[in-house]
């Protein structure tokens, strides 16, 4: 798979139970039978350098939960699913995880994957401070606790292609090194906005 290839957006964000293929195992999927490039650890705080990492929030911020998760657990998994990096990503893979449930119309299931990212985030916050890998995790632990308490309702037409159901991103920005050039990851950031103050 080539990087532009691998920047490009999927053509849906696959929801179980939805009427869109699952993209890995389905002949139909849009990435069946189809190689994936090795992913590497995130190498000290880094996070600008891993392409797994930086994809991960892309497809979050545009609403593909179940691929946002598939990206962060790789990564994860390439962490040896292990270490205080590790307890981060597994936060995120929980975030994401609570976007796929809130697209299935499963609430209990979005509280249970949102709950579970705080206490992750505040592990990971414990372990090594407040910023790590761009994230500011007093604000992600907010927005992780917001969602439990109050998840957003996926509005939009049955079989969407795509839907976004959190209004803030999660876009990674705080800098411990060079600046990333990834798009527009970066370039004009909004601050966290908890998600119960405005639903798509």
């Amino acid at each position: 798979m080539s990087s532009r290839e691998d920047d490009s957006l999927p053509p849906y964000s696959y929801v179980p139970g939805g009427p869109w293929p699952h993209p890995v195992s389905s002949p139909e999927g849009h990435l069946f039978n189809q190689s994936h490039p090795l992913v590497k650890p995130i190498e000290g705080d880094a996070w600008q350098n891993s392409p797994a990492y930086l994809r991960g929030h892309r497809l979050f911020d545009a609403g593909y939960y179940w691929e946002a998760h598939e990206s962060w657990e790789a990564l994860w998994h390439a962490h040896g699913r292990k270490g205080p990096t590790a307890i981060l990503l597994q936060a995120l893979i929980k975030l994401a995880a609570a976007g796929v449930k809130i697209r299935e119309g499963r609430t209990a299931g979005a509280i249970t994957h949102a709950s579970r990212a705080a206490d992750l985030f505040d592990r990971a916050l414990q372990d090594k401070g407040p910023c790590q890998l761009g994230l500011d995790l007093k604000e992600c632990i907010a927005i992780a606790r917001a969602i439990a308490k109050a998840p957003p309702v996926d509005r939009g037409p049955s079989g969407a292609r795509v839907r976004r159901v959190f209004q803030f991103s999660l876009a990674p920005r705080i800098q411990n090194g060079p600046p990333a050039n990834t798009e527009s990851q970066l370039q004009n950031s909004p601050t966290f906005d908890p998600p119960t103050s405005r639903r798509l």
